[in-house]
Protein backbone atom coordinates (compact mmCIF):
# COMPACT_ATOMS: atom_id res chain seq x y z
CA UNK A 1 0.00 0.00 0.00
CA UNK A 2 0.71 3.54 -0.66
CA UNK A 3 3.25 4.87 2.48
CA UNK A 4 0.54 7.97 2.83
CA UNK A 5 -1.73 5.45 4.44
CA UNK A 6 -3.48 6.31 8.36
CA UNK A 7 -6.31 4.94 9.99
CA UNK A 8 -10.07 6.02 11.50
CA UNK A 9 -12.79 4.91 13.41
CA UNK A 10 -15.93 5.61 12.02
CA UNK A 11 -19.13 4.74 13.41
CA UNK A 12 -22.77 3.99 11.21
CA UNK A 13 -25.61 6.52 12.03
CA UNK A 14 -28.81 5.98 10.63
CA UNK A 15 -30.45 9.95 11.47
CA UNK A 16 -29.43 12.09 9.08
CA UNK A 17 -30.31 15.21 8.72
CA UNK A 18 -29.70 18.79 9.97
CA UNK A 19 -31.01 18.12 13.64
CA UNK A 20 -29.39 15.09 13.82
CA UNK A 21 -26.17 16.43 12.85
CA UNK A 22 -25.96 19.13 15.08
CA UNK A 23 -26.77 16.86 18.06
CA UNK A 24 -24.13 14.89 17.20
CA UNK A 25 -21.35 17.75 17.51
CA UNK A 26 -22.93 18.38 20.33
CA UNK A 27 -20.84 15.33 21.38
CA UNK A 28 -17.74 16.06 19.55
CA UNK A 29 -18.72 13.56 16.61
CA UNK A 30 -18.58 14.89 13.22
CA UNK A 31 -21.47 13.17 10.91
CA UNK A 32 -19.49 12.16 7.53
CA UNK A 33 -20.25 10.00 4.06
CA UNK A 34 -18.65 7.53 2.47
CA UNK A 35 -18.92 7.52 -1.48
CA UNK A 36 -18.24 3.61 -2.81
CA UNK A 37 -18.01 2.83 -6.76
CA UNK A 38 -19.92 0.00 -6.52
CA UNK A 39 -21.88 0.57 -3.42
CA UNK A 40 -24.65 3.34 -2.28
CA UNK A 41 -23.40 6.30 0.08
CA UNK A 42 -23.21 5.10 3.63
CA UNK A 43 -23.77 7.99 6.44
CA UNK A 44 -21.21 7.70 9.24
CA UNK A 45 -19.69 9.59 12.35
CA UNK A 46 -16.37 10.48 13.37
CA UNK A 47 -14.95 11.17 16.70
CA UNK A 48 -13.89 14.97 16.48
CA UNK A 49 -10.59 15.12 18.33
CA UNK A 50 -9.89 12.23 16.29
CA UNK A 51 -10.29 12.87 13.26
CA UNK A 52 -8.38 16.69 14.24
CA UNK A 53 -5.11 14.70 15.35
CA UNK A 54 -5.42 12.76 11.88
CA UNK A 55 -6.05 16.32 9.55
CA UNK A 56 -2.48 17.01 11.77
CA UNK A 57 -0.83 13.87 10.63
CA UNK A 58 -1.99 14.20 6.97
CA UNK A 59 -0.47 18.14 6.82
CA UNK A 60 -2.20 18.48 3.26
CA UNK A 61 -1.16 15.08 1.43
CA UNK A 62 -2.99 12.82 -0.73
CA UNK A 63 -3.64 10.11 1.87
CA UNK A 64 -5.01 7.17 1.86
CA UNK A 65 -7.07 6.63 5.08
CA UNK A 66 -8.07 2.66 6.35
CA UNK A 67 -11.92 3.27 7.78
CA UNK A 68 -12.23 0.92 10.73
CA UNK A 69 -15.24 -0.20 12.04
CA UNK A 70 -16.64 -2.45 14.69
CA UNK A 71 -19.65 -3.90 12.66
CA UNK A 72 -19.19 -7.01 10.48
CA UNK A 73 -18.25 -4.69 7.28
CA UNK A 74 -14.96 -4.55 8.74
CA UNK A 75 -12.54 -2.07 6.95
CA UNK A 76 -12.28 -0.30 3.91
CA UNK A 77 -10.16 2.16 2.39
CA UNK A 78 -10.93 5.41 0.95
CA UNK A 79 -9.54 9.29 0.61
CA UNK A 80 -11.03 12.37 1.92
CA UNK A 81 -12.86 14.47 -0.79
CA UNK A 82 -14.08 17.07 1.16
CA UNK A 83 -14.37 19.17 4.39
CA UNK A 84 -16.57 21.66 5.40
CA UNK A 85 -15.79 23.57 8.21
CA UNK A 86 -17.38 26.37 10.28
CA UNK A 87 -16.71 29.89 8.62
CA UNK A 88 -16.26 31.78 12.26
CA UNK A 89 -15.82 29.10 14.59
CA UNK A 90 -13.12 26.86 12.23
CA UNK A 91 -14.57 23.95 13.47
CA UNK A 92 -15.25 20.39 11.16
CA UNK A 93 -18.96 20.17 10.27
CA UNK A 94 -19.13 17.22 7.70
CA UNK A 95 -16.28 15.29 6.11
CA UNK A 96 -16.95 13.51 2.45
CA UNK A 97 -14.84 10.31 1.99
CA UNK A 98 -14.57 8.25 -1.66
CA UNK A 99 -14.02 4.87 -0.92
CA UNK A 100 -11.32 2.79 -2.68
CA UNK A 101 -10.04 -0.58 -3.92
CA UNK A 102 -6.86 -1.27 -3.90
CA UNK A 103 -7.18 -3.34 -7.29
CA UNK A 104 -8.63 -0.85 -8.85
CA UNK A 105 -7.26 2.84 -10.01
CA UNK A 106 -8.60 5.67 -8.72
CA UNK A 107 -9.00 9.53 -9.66
CA UNK A 108 -7.93 12.53 -6.92
CA UNK A 109 -6.31 15.84 -7.13
CA UNK A 110 -2.69 15.77 -5.66
CA UNK A 111 -1.23 19.10 -4.25
CA UNK A 112 1.70 20.70 -6.26
CA UNK A 113 4.55 20.97 -4.15
CA UNK A 114 7.69 23.48 -5.02
CA UNK A 115 11.04 22.33 -5.23
CA UNK A 116 14.60 24.35 -5.37
CA UNK A 117 14.73 28.22 -5.70
CA UNK A 118 13.96 29.43 -8.64
CA UNK A 119 16.87 31.07 -10.79
CA UNK A 120 14.25 34.14 -11.95
CA UNK A 121 13.66 34.66 -8.27
CA UNK A 122 17.46 34.40 -7.27
CA UNK A 123 18.83 36.35 -9.73
CA UNK A 124 16.28 38.82 -11.60
CA UNK A 125 13.96 39.66 -8.83
CA UNK A 126 11.53 37.61 -10.34
CA UNK A 127 7.92 36.21 -8.69
CA UNK A 128 6.91 32.31 -9.07
CA UNK A 129 3.03 32.40 -9.93
CA UNK A 130 0.58 28.85 -9.50
CA UNK A 131 -2.65 29.12 -11.18
CA UNK A 132 -3.71 25.80 -9.43
CA UNK A 133 -2.59 24.08 -6.71
CA UNK A 134 -3.77 20.89 -7.06
CA UNK A 135 -3.40 18.44 -10.20
CA UNK A 136 -5.80 15.82 -10.80
CA UNK A 137 -4.24 12.22 -11.74
CA UNK A 138 -5.30 8.45 -11.55
CA UNK A 139 -3.12 5.81 -10.07
CA UNK A 140 -3.76 2.50 -7.90
CA UNK A 141 -3.93 3.22 -4.19
CA UNK A 142 -0.24 1.44 -3.67
CA UNK A 143 1.16 4.58 -6.29
CA UNK A 144 -0.58 7.33 -4.49
CA UNK A 145 1.90 10.06 -4.41
CA UNK A 146 1.72 12.36 -1.41
CA UNK A 147 2.72 15.70 -3.47
CA UNK A 148 3.49 16.38 -7.19
CA UNK A 149 7.13 17.48 -6.67
CA UNK A 150 8.18 20.52 -8.94
CA UNK A 151 11.84 21.74 -9.39
CA UNK A 152 11.76 25.12 -10.23
CA UNK A 153 15.50 25.38 -9.95
CA UNK A 154 15.95 26.27 -13.77
CA UNK A 155 13.07 28.45 -14.07
CA UNK A 156 14.03 31.95 -15.27
CA UNK A 157 11.84 35.29 -15.74
CA UNK A 158 9.36 34.57 -18.55
CA UNK A 159 9.55 31.17 -18.38
CA UNK A 160 6.55 28.22 -17.53
CA UNK A 161 6.34 24.66 -16.55
CA UNK A 162 3.30 23.44 -18.08
CA UNK A 163 1.83 19.80 -17.41
CA UNK A 164 3.05 18.17 -19.98
CA UNK A 165 6.67 19.24 -18.74
CA UNK A 166 6.70 17.71 -15.95
CA UNK A 167 8.58 14.76 -14.33
CA UNK A 168 7.01 11.06 -15.11
CA UNK A 169 5.69 9.45 -11.61
CA UNK A 170 5.56 5.61 -11.78
CA UNK A 171 2.02 4.31 -12.07
CA UNK A 172 0.61 7.76 -12.46
CA UNK A 173 -1.44 9.33 -14.93
CA UNK A 174 -1.80 13.20 -15.19
CA UNK A 175 -5.23 14.02 -16.20
CA UNK A 176 -5.05 18.07 -17.17
CA UNK A 177 -4.42 19.35 -20.12
CA UNK A 178 -0.52 19.18 -21.16
CA UNK A 179 -0.42 22.79 -22.20
CA UNK A 180 -1.82 23.98 -18.76
CA UNK A 181 0.29 25.75 -17.01
CA UNK A 182 1.40 24.29 -13.67
CA UNK A 183 4.17 27.45 -12.38
CA UNK A 184 5.07 30.16 -13.92
CA UNK A 185 8.04 32.85 -13.00
CA UNK A 186 7.20 36.76 -14.09
CA UNK A 187 8.43 39.88 -13.50
CA UNK A 188 7.48 41.52 -10.61
CA UNK A 189 4.40 44.49 -10.89
CA UNK A 190 5.63 48.48 -10.31
CA UNK A 191 4.14 50.33 -8.20
CA UNK A 192 2.76 53.12 -9.47
CA UNK A 193 3.75 56.49 -7.35
CA UNK A 194 0.96 59.25 -8.00
CA UNK A 195 2.70 62.87 -8.74
CA UNK A 196 2.10 65.22 -5.78
CA UNK A 197 0.46 68.50 -7.50
CA UNK A 198 0.45 70.15 -4.45
CA UNK A 199 3.66 72.11 -5.01
CA UNK A 200 3.06 73.18 -8.81
CA UNK A 201 -1.08 74.27 -7.52
CA UNK A 202 0.38 76.52 -4.79
CA UNK A 203 2.25 78.47 -7.74
CA UNK A 204 -0.76 79.43 -9.53
CA UNK A 205 -2.58 80.31 -6.32
CA UNK A 206 -0.11 82.08 -5.08
CA UNK A 207 -0.06 84.14 -8.33
CA UNK A 208 -4.07 84.77 -7.95
CA UNK A 209 -3.42 85.72 -4.68
CA UNK A 210 -0.71 88.02 -5.23
CA UNK A 211 -2.70 89.60 -8.99
CA UNK A 212 -5.32 90.57 -6.63
CA UNK A 213 -4.15 93.50 -4.82
CA UNK A 214 -2.54 94.32 -7.37
CA UNK A 215 -6.01 94.72 -9.42
CA UNK A 216 -7.13 96.52 -6.37
CA UNK A 217 -4.71 99.17 -6.03
CA UNK A 218 -5.37 99.57 -10.16
CA UNK A 219 -8.55 99.99 -9.02
CA UNK A 220 -8.38 102.32 -6.07
CA UNK A 221 -6.01 104.85 -8.61
CA UNK A 222 -8.60 106.34 -10.77
CA UNK A 223 -10.79 106.81 -6.82
CA UNK A 224 -7.65 108.09 -6.16
CA UNK A 225 -7.20 110.76 -8.52
CA UNK A 226 -11.02 111.74 -8.71
CA UNK A 227 -11.14 112.19 -4.90
CA UNK A 228 -7.63 114.53 -5.72
CA UNK A 229 -9.35 116.18 -8.55
CA UNK A 230 -12.43 117.48 -6.46
CA UNK A 231 -10.71 120.33 -4.07
CA UNK A 232 -8.93 121.45 -6.96
CA UNK A 233 -12.55 121.92 -8.97
CA UNK A 234 -13.08 123.75 -5.42
CA UNK A 235 -10.09 126.08 -5.31
CA UNK A 236 -10.93 127.07 -8.77
CA UNK A 237 -14.59 127.53 -8.18
CA UNK A 238 -13.73 129.66 -4.66
CA UNK A 239 -10.73 131.70 -6.69
CA UNK A 240 -13.49 133.08 -8.78
CA UNK A 241 -14.93 135.88 -6.83
CA UNK A 242 -12.05 137.29 -6.04
CA UNK A 243 -10.65 137.57 -9.49
CA UNK A 244 -13.65 140.22 -9.76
Amino acid sequence: MSKQQFKLNVTPRANTGRSASRRLRKVNQIPAILYGKHTNPETLAVDGPEFTRLIKSIAGSASLIELQRKDAKGSSLSFLQEIQRDPITDKYLHVDLQEVKADEKMEIRVRINLVGESFGVKNQSGVLETPNQFLRIRCLPKDLPGFIAVDVTEVKVGETIHVGELKPIAGVEYLDDKNQPVVSCVEPVAEEVAATPAAGAAAPAADAKAAAPAADAKAAAPAADAKAATPAADAKKAAAPAKK
